[in-house]
């Protein structure tokens, strides 16, 4: 699974993982008469994320707003987005919008539906309400954390193949390719934070011939893989 592109942050450290939600969650509340539906979801782009808004619209078609909030990418440059759908400005995209920040899930989006139940709630009530609804259906939302991991090509003999095997899982490491000819030739994913320890391995395993810092060629985000103990 491939995430955004890698996000540097203001000190210029990678960011090494986030999560994101697989699948959907919904939440719901009753303030003085008003019904409010917090619906959460993944929306990998703001194409995505527009589409995801406009299905709630059309499960909730006679609801009196569908505000919504959406952040789609990590980091101080996040892609984010917000409407309060005719409710007063500020009231509710903007604090559902601080509910998913806060949250620390990206590729995200909520929509804040709400059936007005005859009295008014007040700027202060509005924001609590919708603030609300979207902590409703994240706390039901299942997510899974993606790490930044590099990948490497790297060329080795056979008496080394069975050895790196059976040993970089060990360190979280992915085969994930695999080619056989007079060598054998690998695609490692590596965990970014396992990086300078899985070098070391490889040069200690090859008498330095195999100088990994050389050999990366891709960045992505992708679920972690299960270490074997």
């Amino acid at each position: 699974m491939k995430g955004p592109q890698t996000t540097e942050k203001a000190q210029g450290t990678p960011l090494l993982r986030y999560r994101i939600p697989v699948g959907e969650a919904e939440g719901q509340l009753e303030v003085k008469n008003s019904v409010f539906i917090g619906t959460a979801g993944h929306a990998a782009d703001v194409e995505a994320a527009q589409a995801f808004i406009q299905r709630v619209r059309e499960a909730y078609p006679d609801a009196n707003h569908h505000a919504w909030a959406y952040r789609l990418t990590p980091g101080p440059q996040a892609l984010i987005g917000s409407s309060d759908d005719g409710e007063p400005g500020g009231t509710a995209g903007r604090p559902m919008l601080a509910i998913l920040e806060g949250s620390g899930l990206v590729e995200v989006v909520v929509v804040g539906t709400r059936y007005f139940g005859g009295i008014k709630l007040g700027t202060g009530g509005l924001v609590r309400a919708y603030s609300a609804a979207a902590r409703e259906a994240l706390q039901s939302l299942p997510t899974q954390e993606l790490v930044l991991h590099r990948l490497a090509r790297i060329t080795i003999d056979y008496s080394l193949y069975g050895t790196l095997q059976y040993t970089l899982p060990r360190y979280g490491v992915r085969i994930e390719d695999e080619q056989f000819t007079e060598n054998v030739t690998l695609v490692l994913v590596v965990p970014y934070d396992r990086t300078e320890q899985v070098a070391a391995l490889l040069r200690e395993w090859t008498n330095g011939q195999i100088a990994l810092e050389e050999m990366w060629f891709e960045e992505r985000y992708q679920p972690a893989a299960a270490r074997v103990e």
